[in-house]
């Protein structure tokens, strides 16, 4: 029988399973190509690869003690990309899934908006199908769930969709973005906050008391005013309806309850207000 790049892609993630450092191995050798050789590629590994290793050192991937929601959502962005490395070799396809199919469409024409596609579309399916998974983590965990969504979908309409995510600073927007850039981390950076331990074993209030001032200024001054608006882009482009459930009235609500709003109130701040009035939220759907 002909083997498929579907196929393909299960059995090498089937492998690693229970192998944390055989994951990051296997996300590595992707963006290397079907040949082993892809320097158009290689310069986006930087994004992946970093917040990969980070995943390590909290142990949310390591067998039977970590995380299984962390494990499923590894996971599928680690079939898709690797059907996308099948495809790419002359493996049959097509392809088993929308982010699947975005991968490949990196794979073919690797830029930054491309990986974006890719990437966040893995990523958002992975939440919409695990959902179950994030329900059974503990409070801080399903907290951070929610900040790491927004700030993915924020970095990723920095390159794409400039004016939604900063007005009238949208020359800036990608090159912040880009992911072959050391910027981006600045933006998805939570080592700072959070111990590199799993689970997390103190209240929310705790972490967001040590959360740094740029990130706060970014969740509530840029991320906030435009939240909404960044979901319904987001679902467009990503062919993901689902995403509009994550979030309600100015509140992330991915396995979070609406009627615990309130952790996502803004702090005081006088910078905030300042930021809400300097870079307000554009109108309409302005991709440009």
């Amino acid at each position: 029988m002909t083997d498929t790049a579907a196929a393909r892609a299960r059995r090498q993630v089937d492998e690693v399973r229970d192998d944390p450092a055989g994951r990051l191995a296997l996300m590595e050798r992707c963006y290397h190509g079907p040949f082993g050789t892809a320097p158009r590629h290689l310069p986006f590994r930087r994004a992946a690869v970093s917040f990969m290793r980070w995943q390590l050192r909290r142990g949310v991937l390591t067998p039977a003690i970590g995380s299984p929601w962390w494990r499923a959502v590894n996971e599928r962005i680690l079939r898709d990309g690797c059907e996308a490395v099948a495809l790419s070799g002359g493996l049959s396809g097509p392809p088993s899934s929308h982010p699947a199919a975005q991968w490949f469409a990196f794979a073919s024409k690797p830029t930054a908006q491309a990986w974006y596609r890719a990437h966040n579309g893995s990523v958002v399916a992975a939440y919409l199908e695990h959902r179950d998974l994030a329900e059974a983590e503990n409070e801080p965990e399903r907290f951070f769930m929610n900040v790491i969504l927004c700030r993915v979908l924020y970095t990723h309409a920095l390159v794409a969709a400039p004016r939604i995510s900063l007005g009238w600073l949208r020359p800036l927007a990608p090159l912040l973005g880009d992911p072959r850039l050391g910027m981006t981390g600045i933006f998805l950076q939570l080592s700072r906050v959070l111990p590199d331990r799993y689970p997390l074993s103190d209240e929310v209030p705790y972490y967001l008391a040590q959360e740094h001032g740029f990130a706060r200024l970014v969740d509530f001054g840029m991320i906030a005013p435009r939240l909404r608006q960044l979901y319904e882009w987001s679902a467009q482009e990503l062919n993901a309806p689902g995403l509009l459930d994550c979030v309600r009235d100015g509140a992330l609500t991915y396995a979070w309850p609406y009627e615990y709003r309130h952790v996502w109130s803004p702090p005081r701040s006088r910078l905030i207000p300042v930021i809400h009035r300097m870079v307000p939220a554009a109108r309409g759907w302005p991709t440009a």
